[in-house]
């Protein structure tokens, strides 16, 4: 089983990341501003309950790669470590234009938007290369079950990412209001969000 440190030090990472600006979050903003908070609270929902696939993968693809070669596993890492630093990068020369405006969605019903929200997380490649980069990170080696310990995690990412979707689509016309009309404040989401996923990048990369 995780340990306390493992599960608080993983929720902290975990929610600011979820919480940075992306595609998810503009979508289940733009979808509660423009449609109501039911419809951004399903697709949300949906978008969250997608992890669950890379979740699977990663720990097939981390379990099998520590058990077969040291140095595939660390390859992972690094090339882990760099795709967190290039996002953070990325999010740190924004200027919060992520946040500005947003697509209205179409006329879709409740199952339509929990779907496409499931079925956009589950076959983007790029959350895949995050799971891999990410869940890693928060592996105790010497508590063995390399595998459990990375399904307990993605468990964990879905649960905390199911509850903040949520719960940005339910107040998304004031969330909506608050950020897109102070550039500034956006701003600083994507400052906020580069330092972080640098941060992780760098860790892994020089972690043992």
């Amino acid at each position: 089983m995780l340990t306390p440190d493992q599960i608080l030090a993983f929720l902290a990472a975990a929610m600011l990341i979820t919480l940075s600006p992306g595609p998810d979050n503009l979508m289940v903003l733009s979808l509660g501003i423009a449609r109501g908070r039911r419809h951004g609270m399903v697709f949300g929902l949906g978008c969250a309950l997608g992890c669950l696939s890379h979740t699977l993968l990663a720990a097939a693809g981390i379990s099998a790669l520590l058990a077969a070669s040291a140095t595939a596993f660390l390859a992972l890492k690094l090339a882990g470590g760099l795709y967190l630093v290039w996002l953070g990068v990325q999010a740190l020369r924004s200027h919060g234009r992520q946040w500005q405006g947003g697509g209205q969605g179409q006329q879709d019903g409740l199952a339509a938007l929990f779907g496409k929200g499931l079925l956009a997380n589950a076959i983007n490649p790029k959350v895949v290369l995050f799971f891999l980069a990410f869940l890693p990170q928060f592996i105790v080696a010497d508590g063995g079950a390399i595998a459990w310990q990375t399904l307990q995690l993605g468990v964990l990412f879905t649960l905390q990412a199911a509850l903040l979707f949520g719960l940005l689509g339910y107040f998304s016309g004031y969330a909506g209001q608050w950020l897109m009309t102070t550039p500034r404040r956006s701003m600083w989401l994507d400052r906020i969000a580069g330092t972080v996923f640098v941060a992780l990048g760098l860790r892994l990369i020089f972690s043992r």
